[in-house]
């Protein structure tokens, strides 16, 4: 399934049907009085959001959304049908905007919950409404009211427990394939992942999931590589994976490479919980490893661990870890 995470798209609400200016034609009823009935409601444009959802690439392709016009009233006193409505579904984690792009209108962070993002216009009157002792054969009705319109944008922001970042290449997507039920693509190169990937780790009968963005390159906040699409996916997140490849010259230079792109992007994400996991420990000797965490981990506020994709001790080791910082 391809991923998009915005999209702008046009929604209208049912017209209210007319209301009927109808008179009674009956056998041996010389005069009968006015019987128009009142137009339906219009049908409204609903968005609910669904759990089993990921993306918004449905509405890349079907960018116009019309709810059903009201029935018009009919003789007989007879209230024409409102119109149904339309329900669009949507991630969990989507935000509607105004035309604008940058007026929140709402916000979905629940599963199951509803917002209507268009009503259904009033139906009109039928002349028996305007029945009065003055007036006895009124033939006064309404039009139906027209339903709302707009073009809005819908925005995903991911919605996981624990976000897994670093540059391209460090082992985020085979940490993921290693302790989830995600299947990412994996391989020796830059920028494997282009979309964002949701994963769920089970240990110890508690589940928590885990999303694993594209790497952060220098210059992501700017537009440069593919961070700027998806450092807004890590602004739900509780705590930050910050993995590295200990294979890398320069750890710290690494570590404040990544740490200085979400400064830049927003401050905000600074003060998240982080776990630094030292990654590939396989590759390098172990004699040597313990005098890279000692030099790297000075200044460091925050936990530092080691890991191999390769070893089952070591991923029990991390599904562990991660339950403490999910919680």
């Amino acid at each position: 399934m391809k991923f998009l995470d915005q999209v702008k798209i046009y929604i209208k609400a049912g017209n209210g049907g007319d209301g009927s200016p109808s008179f009674r034609r009956e056998k041996y009823v010389e005069y009968g009085g006015p019987d128009g009935g009142d137009g339906g409601k219009g049908g409204s444009v609903i968005f609910k959001s669904e759990e089993n959802l990921n993306t918004l690439i449905d509405y890349r392709y079907q960018q116009h959304h019309k709810a059903q016009r009201g029935e018009n009233g009919a003789g007989q006193n007879r209230t024409g049908k409102g119109g149904d409505d339309l329900i669009l579904k949507v991630p969990v984690g989507t935000q509607v905007f105004e035309e604008d792009n940058k007026t929140l209108i709402f916000d979905f962070n629940n599963k199951g919950e509803e917002f209507i993002g268009a009503s259904g216009g009033r139906g009109g009157l039928g002349n028996t409404r305007f029945k009065s002792s003055t007036n006895r054969a009124p033939r006064k009705f309404t039009k139906g009211i027209k339903g709302e319109e707009f073009e809005i944008w819908l925005q995903l922001k991911t919605i996981a427990d624990i976000g897994i970042i670093g540059l391209p290449n460090a082992g985020k997507s085979s940490l993921l394939a290693a302790i989830t039920n995600a299947n990412p693509k994996i391989a020796n190169y830059k920028f494997t992942t282009l979309n964002p990937n949701l994963g769920v780790v089970s240990y110890d009968d508690k589940e928590i999931t885990i999303a694993d963005i594209p790497g952060l390159v220098e210059g992501a906040h700017e537009g440069v590589g593919l961070g700027i699409q998806f450092l807004k996916h890590i602004e739900r997140c509780k705590t930050l994976i910050h993995l590295i490849d200990i294979t890398n010259l320069d750890l710290n230079e690494s570590y404040m490479q990544v740490k200085n792109e979400l400064k830049n992007y927003s401050s905000e994400l600074l003060d998240k919980k982080e776990l630094i996991v030292l990654n590939k420990i396989d590759l390098v000797d172990k004699n040597i490893i313990r005098d890279l965490i000692d030099d790297f981990s000075k200044d460091k506020n925050c936990e530092i661990i080691t890991m191999t994709t390769l070893e089952k001790d070591s991923i029990s080791k991390i599904k562990a870890k991660l339950l403490s910082y999910a919680s």
